[in-house]
């Protein structure tokens, strides 16, 4: 049990350091955003064990005239601190400006050899930049329906699109695995557009889903079989979204919900939860929703919190949540399952873990065996078996 507890926190440290009459909060690797970015070429992330490592040491001073890059947000300070920072992934600034560390390339859409998937680009509000990318699995018989899956990528509101090497490279194998065609959604992100934009620009991306607009949904979607997925954060949008659709009447209506590993948190710790990430989940949910009410126990990262809609309300016939065991989130995970179940909702809920496995590791792990296997768990789900 001792190594399993050193080997959560080696991957998961969230620690707020007293520093000189200052608390800083710093973050090893984020528990809603893998460890190594698939496709880059920055590796090296300090852990507890080496000497003098960054989470212990001063965060250095960064001057505002420093050339700002397409990454930052661009502020006034001179001298600026990092506040919070995931060293692979980002770097939070005192200021508010935020820096966009080893981002994943941007892949072209279009005709995936490997799957037989083909994708395209469709802007959905030319005012917004609001877009998302479409994907078509081979077609064995034309005049058959598709199951339609609208995914909603992940990255703690702040990091990540559709068209990032980490989700492309996912999506098509799922979108052909599962013989589903696929929106996968590019929502605007915090700092910059502070949520809830990103809860808007999903629901308008799922309306316009619904509304079989695109040709491709015309002629292959079956909106009869409509499906929600996302990872992470992507998994807290669903919720959301599926809250949306009960407040909207039931419609779109949603066959199922599919939770990989969503970002949940709250204001008082839960039995297992590693010491300080609920305060350091709250500190980071707070920099992308600053009008949260109740911190992180706001009903939207909250769903459990006294006060948030009633369970009964998720507008979906059936639902799956994943988890994989050494996730910092798995406590919270399994809470939301558990709750689920247990509610007045009359829906089907399955649960699916990954035995030794961390935060979304099927984004940066394709191949490995638990990804298989959860990917049969997607596929066996979405075909109703």
């Amino acid at each position: 049990m001792q190594q399993f507890i050193m080997k959560r926190a080696l991957c998961h440290t969230i620690t707020a350091i007293p520093c000189r009459g200052r608390t800083e909060l710093r973050i090893l690797s984020t528990p809603w955003v893998p460890a190594i970015w698939p496709g880059s070429t920055a590796n090296a992330i300090d852990f507890p064990f080496r000497k003098n490592p960054s989470y212990l040491r001063k965060p250095t001073s960064v001057s505002a005239k420093a050339a700002p890059t397409p990454s930052s947000v661009t502020m006034e300070p001179a001298v600026d601190e990092v506040a919070f920072e995931s060293p692979a992934h980002f770097r939070i600034y005192k200021s508010g400006k935020i820096e966009r560390l080893n981002r994943p390339p941007v892949l072209p859409a279009g005709l995936d050899e490997a799957t037989g998937v083909t994708s395209k680009d469709v802007v959905l509000d030319a005012d917004t930049g609001l877009s998302a990318r479409l994907y078509l699995p081979r077609l064995q018989d034309p005049s058959k329906k598709l199951p339609v899956l609208v995914y909603y990528h992940g990255g703690a509101f702040l990091l990540e699109s559709a068209d990032s090497a980490t989700y492309h490279t996912y999506v098509n194998p799922l979108a052909a695995a599962a013989g589903v065609l696929v929106v996968s959604v590019s929502y605007r992100l915090a700092p910059e557009h502070p949520l809830p934009t990103a809860y808007e620009d999903s629901w308008a991306a799922l309306q316009w889903a619904a509304s079989a607009q695109d040709e491709w949904i015309a002629e292959h979607g079956d909106m009869a079989r409509l499906f929600l997925a996302g990872d992470s954060a992507g998994a807290n949008i669903v919720h959301d979204m599926l809250l949306r659709a009960s407040g909207a009447g039931g419609l779109p209506r949603v066959e199922g919900a599919i939770m990989l590993h969503p970002w949940f948190g709250g204001n008082t710790p839960i039995e297992g939860e590693l010491e300080g990430a609920p305060a350091a989940m709250a500190g980071l949910w707070m920099y992308a929703c600053p009008g949260a009410v109740g911190g992180a126990d706001d009903p939207r990262m909250n769903p459990l919190a006294p006060g948030a809609p009633a369970l009964e309300k998720l507008a979906c016939a059936r639902m799956l949540v994943c988890a994989g065991k050494m996730d910092a989130l798995y406590v919270r995970d399994r809470a939301y399952y558990e709750a689920v179940a247990a509610s007045a909702w009359p829906g089907d809920v399955a649960w699916h873990e990954s035995e030794g496995e961390e935060h979304v590791f099927f984004l940066p792990k394709p191949e490995c065996e638990n990804a298989k296997q959860l990917m049969n768990t997607v596929v066996a789900f979405i075909a109703g078996a």
